[in-house]
């Protein structure tokens, strides 16, 4: 049996460490946080993520799945170790690399045999081979080896641990048959699910990572700039998407407008791709544009809603409800979200924000300490909305279709709905309640309670 040593229980550690316990391998997860172990061991996941509890709470219970502090312990007792842990955008822009050397340099100390180490973590073109380089100058005069190899995670956070048990492809960059041979053991049962395999060398493996990503938020700067040129000409954005994805070369996925791209993958990983290509002499000017106009699109969904309900070129006075926090729904992940962009525009323009949403909240009043005091959390839906202005929908929530759109519109001050996902945009009954403004769209609509 094959022992797995996992360094790290960000989403990417903890999620591949749950499910490759749930397919029987000795799993042991390390992270430095003595609290958080504690309450892993527990069965409590720090994270939201649809179904990883359960298969938290299923390994500690089988035996499969235990947690740790103890580095040397995590090394010494497993055959191949994944390397997950965060590589966080630099204010430059390159990663961070603070978190995968003290890992490596843990190993290199630790290391009692030959093993099997795996980047997970998405690293910088050419990481890989230094952390190769590296470990082979600290095992110089042992008889141990140490074979590294590069196997990306392209998870999608709230779809997670689907993801990780049905992968779309497996990526795996290695120059050692050892290292080919363990993940094909690691990954037996996606192989038997013929699950698309790509064997590469190290580097490749690191760049689809990167290229993946920055392509995805290319092509969704692509459709808000689309968007914002639709509301200036009378085209609709909805339609104009769905007429580029009936073409098979461009598909419809990642081609709905919105108010920019967030979490922890899109805005670090082009920000870092943009600084590997800068550094061998190479501008990648299409993904630089990309940065530019998501930051272009934040900005323009805060003129958006000064532009239609202010009456002085302020928001002050102005009472704006926010629905959603975090980047996307079913996660609680509130790295780099649209939404504190615009509210902290809001603020900016004087408008008292009260913001709900259904898992990001706690993230938000822990990691946005500069917003404390100046923004007020509460506990619905309803009471987000009641007395104010507008209502800025920023994540869509599956929860907010269930909602009284003639309860909200009584409740409020002045009936005004941005939906910044164009959630509701099908939706003739909101129309009979607010004034609706969608992304990419001149439709508006006028609410019956301000028409009578």
């Amino acid at each position: 049996m094959v022992n797995v040593g996992v360094m790290g229980t960000g989403y990417v550690g903890l999620v591949h460490g749950a499910v490759l316990s749930s397919y029987g391998f000795r799993v042991t997860c390390m992270d430095v946080d003595e609290h958080k172990i504690e309450r892993l061991n527990q069965g409590f996941s720090p994270i939201y993520e649809p179904g990883l509890e359960e298969l938290l709470q299923s390994g500690i219970r089988k035996g499969t799945l235990t947690f740790t502090t103890n580095a040397q312990q995590v090394v010494q007792s497993s055959d191949v170790l994944f390397i997950a842990v965060g590589t966080p955008a630099k204010e430059d822009g390159s990663a961070d690399l603070t978190y995968v050397w003290e890992v490596v340099q843990q190993i290199g100390k630790y290391i009692n045999g030959n093993k099997v180490i795996v980047s997970k973590s998405t690293m910088p073109v050419g990481t890989s081979r230094n952390i190769e380089g590296y470990l082979g100058n600290m095992l110089k005069g042992t008889p141990y080896q140490a074979h590294v190899a590069s196997n990306p995670e392209f998870l999608r956070q709230g779809k997670a641990v689907s993801d990780s048990l049905s992968p779309s492809r497996v990526v795996i960059g290695a120059d050692s048959e050892e290292a080919v041979q363990m993940l094909k053991t690691v990954y037996a049962t996606h192989l038997e699910q013929d699950v698309p395999f790509l064997f590469t060398n190290l580097e490749t493996s690191e760049m689809i990572k990167y290229a993946s990503n920055s392509f995805l938020a290319v092509k969704i700067s692509f459709i808000n700039e689309l968007a914002l040129l639709s509301e200036k000409v009378g085209a609709r954005i909805q339609d104009i998407a769905t007429g580029m994805g009936m073409d098979d070369r461009i598909s419809p996925h990642f081609l709905q407008a919105g108010p920019g791209y967030g979490g922890s993958c899109f805005p670090k990983d082009t920000q870092a791709i943009v600084d590997v290509g800068r550094k061998n002499g190479e501008e990648l000017y299409v993904v630089r544009a990309a940065i530019a106009a998501n930051e272009k699109q934040k900005s323009k969904m805060v003129s958006k809603i000064e532009e239609a309900i202010s009456f002085d070129g302020t928001l002050k006075g102005k009472t704006i409800a926010i629905w959603g926090l975090t980047f996307k729904p079913d996660t609680d992940d509130i790295r780099y979200a649209p939404s504190y962009d615009i509210i902290q525009g809001l603020l900016g323009k004087g408008a008292a924000v009260k913001v709900y949403c259904p898992q990001g909240m706690k993230q938000a009043a822990r990691d946005w300490p500069e917003l404390s005091g100046r923004i007020q959390y509460c506990g619905n839906e309803a009471e987000c909305a009641q007395q104010a202005d507008a209502i800025v929908l920023m994540t869509e929530w599956e929860q907010f279709r269930g909602v009284s759109w003639e309860r909200m519109a009584r409740s409020m001050r002045r009936n005004v709905f941005f939906d910044m996902r164009n959630m509701f945009a099908g939706d003739i009954a909101i129309r009979n309640w607010f004034q609706y403004y969608p992304v990419g769209s001149m439709e508006h609509g006028y609410s019956l309670r301000e028409a009578q």
